[in-house]
């Protein structure tokens, strides 16, 4: 037997239904054609190959939408993967389809830390083992906290809601199923890049885990975060790039003797077409294209919403949409709800349901000026800049000035006035925040029912904005100086 033995480890995450090709700088780049295209070409090239996609298969496409998420698995089963792991996006659906979806499925998904809450069981296999020539690999699938916050109403679910639990379960798996027969093993999580750090941090090295393949952030990297030995890795998001690992595992001194990790572009000079999972794609387009390719609007000109941390043209304009003749004073519209970084100027129907696909209920709240300022306040904290917590767009009439030097807030106003403590604002949010209003906007909502009771003001966020533009024609939006941020 060879004493090196040379291993491909590939691996996506954040997939979101970035199901089909784009020209870019003249390039037909991503889709799964081409993705396809490039794993049958590394499985024909290299023999020891292992596809693994690290959570967040659902969302952000019309053709997922439409079919719940079933389109998707029967996508994925074309790529072959051969781990997968949970991603808080699949749970959109609901845990029950969840489950039928896991049925359909021709791919392993694996799950360590979701448990039905009643007896504590596992509703996934935690862990896999696959063999490739000859060496034993372990796999372990660890899901973000944040399947709590999508799934709250459902009780009977439950996962570890911090990183220190998720590690003990690691060690639990390790100690029980890594034998003196395992090669490697890895971590497949979902829980975003910072996270993962700080998990690294408390796995035992006696554990034996090798590397971390992550998701969550949408993190784009140029080479491996090495912490506490670990190689942590990830692959950005949707389907335009890869992530490889080409490892050399030696069998003789039994570790990993080198690696070689790069992000590759997948595009047209980089992979070939798949025909095949080309013409299951076309029977889904040609059916969601009749139902929703038709124009609701044009804009003044092309709109953006390059990060969620910030202040953006779209999230003005949706925050804007909502509260205008509304019965509320301030609509704070959640940043990641917008999935698209830009929109327009044409826009069409598939494209508007695709930018905000968790269409919701909408919430109005009484705050005092008191509470809304701890709530800003909270909501600024160092976390927001890296992407750990909720971030929201506000509607006009709303200044925030914040320094982070000094963590203060140096000016807040409504209409061009400063909020008073006693002053009251009526603040309208949508489904998804107001059932973790304490989590994420750091306020008790007992307190804030004490002001007035909560009730909700719309029933659909999209046939708002729906109606909204295509009835105003030409619509522009700019980013104002609503939140500005001092270095």
């Amino acid at each position: 037997m060879d004493q090196f033995k040379k291993i491909t480890l590939l691996h996506s995450n954040d997939m979101h239904g970035d199901f089909l090709s784009e020209v870019k700088n003249g390039v037909e780049t991503g889709g799964l054609e081409l993705l396809s295209g490039y794993l049958d070409q590394s499985r024909k090239n290299d023999p020891n190959v292992i596809y693994a996609i690290c959570g967040d298969m659902f969302r952000g496409s019309i053709i997922d939408s439409e079919y719940m998420g079933l389109s998707t698995i029967d996508l994925v089963n074309v790529l072959r993967p051969d781990v997968t792991t949970l991603g808080n996006h699949e749970v959109d659906y609901g845990v029950g389809h969840l489950l039928f979806l896991e049925k359909c499925a021709q791919f392993p998904i694996i799950n360590a830390d979701m448990f039905v809450t009643l007896n504590n069981k596992r509703m996934f296999q935690p862990y896999l083992n696959i063999e490739i020539d000859g060496v034993k690999i372990l796999f372990i699938g660890i899901l973000t906290q944040e399947v709590l916050d999508s799934i709250r109403s459902e009780k009977v679910i439950g996962t570890f809601i911090d990183i220190e639990d998720a590690a003990k379960e690691i060690g639990i798996i390790c100690d029980n199923y890594r034998t003196a027969d395992t090669d490697m093993t890895v971590l497949l999580t979902h829980i975003g890049f910072e996270k993962d750090i700080e998990l690294a941090k408390l796995l035992d090295p006696d554990w034996g885990v090798d590397l971390i393949l992550g998701g969550h952030s949408h993190t784009f990297m140029d080479e491996p975060t090495v912490v506490n030995n670990i190689p942590i890795v990830q692959a950005g998001t949707g389907t335009d790039i890869i992530g490889r690992f080409d490892l050399v595992y030696d069998t003789k001194e039994k570790k990993l003797a080198e690696y070689k990790w790069q992000c590759v572009p997948i595009n047209e000079n980089t992979a070939p077409k798949d025909p095949v999972i080309g013409e299951l794609l076309g029977r889904y387009r040609s059916e969601t294209d009749t139902k929703y390719r038709r124009v609701v609007t044009r804009f003044a000109r092309k709109l953006t919403h390059p990060s969620r941390e910030q202040e953006t043209e779209l999230g003005n304009l949706y925050a804007d949409i909502m509260q205008d003749e509304s019965s509320f004073d301030i609509m704070m519209f959640g940043s990641g709800a917008i999935r698209k970084k830009e929109l327009g100027p044409i826009v069409e129907y598939q494209e508007l349901l695709e930018n905000t696909p968790f269409d919701d209920v909408v919430w109005m709240v009484d705050f005092n000026g008191a509470q809304f300022r701890r709530m800003i306040q909270y909501l600024m904290r160092d976390d927001a800049w890296i992407g750990e917590t909720e971030f929201y767009q506000f509607s006009k009439g709303v200044h925030i000035k914040y320094r982070k030097s000094t963590h203060t807030i140096e000016e807040l106003t409504f209409n061009g006035k400063e909020i008073t403590f006693d002053q009251h604002l009526l603040v309208a949010m949508q489904n998804f925040h107001y059932q973790n209003f304490d989590k994420f906007l750091g306020v008790p909502l007992e307190d804030i029912k004490k002001n007035r009771k909560p009730r909700v003001v719309a029933t659909s966020v999209n046939n708002i904005v729906e109606e909204y533009l295509s009835t105003h024609p030409g619509l522009d939006s700019h980013v104002e100086g609503r939140i500005e941020v001092v270095e």
